[in-house]
């Protein structure tokens, strides 16, 4: 759980660099990270499939609050970007463990 709030929270931050935001970057990606984590474990409890649906809704709603100039839909897709690369590394790494203590 702590290593994929940690890659949403990263992919936030880069979002938000990336999309010229300089005021309190790594308040606001906090803040962003973690309504996108929120949306993802709600979304895992319920369904899986529901973390694709729920943690991109998030991140886009959040997003609205902190004024980036950027897209509905390109909000979307970004938030559905972050939301799979976090959770596809986050079970890469969760196998490799399982892999190198044997469990599998």
């Amino acid at each position: 759980m702590v290593a994929l709030f940690a890659l949403i929270w990263f992919f936030c931050r880069k979002f938000l660099e990336h999309h010229g935001v300089t005021d309190q970057v790594s308040d606001r990606a906090t803040v962003l990270a973690t309504w996108t984590f929120a949306g993802v474990s709600v979304g895992l409890v319920f369904v899986v499939v529901g973390a694709f649906v729920l943690g991109p809704w998030a991140f886009y709603r959040t997003l609205r609050g902190h004024g980036v100039n950027i897209s509905d839909a390109a909000a979307i897709w970004w938030g559905f970007g972050i939301v799979l690369a976090s959770l596809s590394l986050t079970a890469a790494g969760f196998f490799g463990f399982l892999v190198a203590v044997g469990a599998y």
